[in-house]
């Protein structure tokens, strides 16, 4: 790992050759780091992960970078229409839109338990949950019973984050089984709006489900690198800085 953490990636057949083993034994190294969130492989080699990818539960990722979340969530529900359905994620940017819901019909599909507390009582929303495998410490239904209910709406629009958003690799998680889920809501949506401060950016996690491409709308902070912001405008997506 030395030579990983020092050059930030690595070849396979360099590091195989530094240690004086064979290719396999390298590559079943990185599949073991992967696993662990340490590493991400790539095609000949590995990209170390500079931050560490310790899922955090939703209560403690709702602690951090609050005031951020606050403004992108308020921005997000302003763009919310009278009659549309909405996909609202697990994740504690995404809940925060809840306090700054308009006050017009809207029919709001979510995965997320908290989102269903927060807008159960709310007259004018027809609220579905997806239902599925419970997961705990993210507070959110998953799996393949969860995705299949989504077959069945159009989403007109998508308010989701991730792990990390980056320009190569795209969008990405740290749990799979979030990946897999936001991956399918994706196929569903029209508008694909991302929400992630400038902590997001450049990022990448263990698990990737969704090229920038794929992303329609950037919500972010006025400190997001303009360089990526750049970049996503050249492939068309809309930024808006909170």
């Amino acid at each position: 790992m030395k030579s990983l953490t020092g050059k930030g990636t690595v070849r396979t057949a360099l590091l195989a050759a530094e240690l004086e083993v064979t290719d396999e034994t390298i590559r079943k190294d990185f599949e073991l780091l992967e696993a662990q969130g340490a590493l991400i492989r790539t095609h000949g080699g590995a990209t170390f992960v500079e931050r560490p990818m310790v899922e955090l539960s939703l209560t403690e990722r709702q602690l951090l970078n609050r005031d951020a979340k606050q403004a992108i969530a308020k921005i997000a529900a302003s763009r919310i229409r009278p009659d549309e359905t909405i996909f609202i994620d697990a994740s504690s940017t995404a809940l925060a839109i809840t306090e700054f819901l308009p006050e017009f019909p809207m029919t709001i599909v979510t995965n997320s338990l908290d989102v269903v507390m927060a807008v159960g009582n709310m007259k004018n929303v027809d609220l579905i949950s997806t239902g599925g495998l419970f997961e705990a410490r993210s507070r959110s239904f998953i799996g393949l019973s969860a995705a299949r209910t989504l077959t069945r709406y159009n989403i007109h629009r998508m308010f989701f984050s991730g792990s990390g958003l980056d320009l190569k690799r795209g969008v990405s998680e740290r749990n799979s089984r979030q990946a897999a889920f936001k991956e399918v809501v994706i196929e569903s949506a029209e508008d694909v709006c991302f929400l992630g401060d400038e902590t997001k950016l450049g990022r990448c996690s263990a698990f990737f489900f969704a090229d920038c491409k794929d992303v329609t709308t950037l919500i972010t902070t006025a400190q997001a690198d303009v360089d990526i912001l750049k970049s996503l405008r050249k492939i068309n997506v809309e930024i808006i800085t909170a």
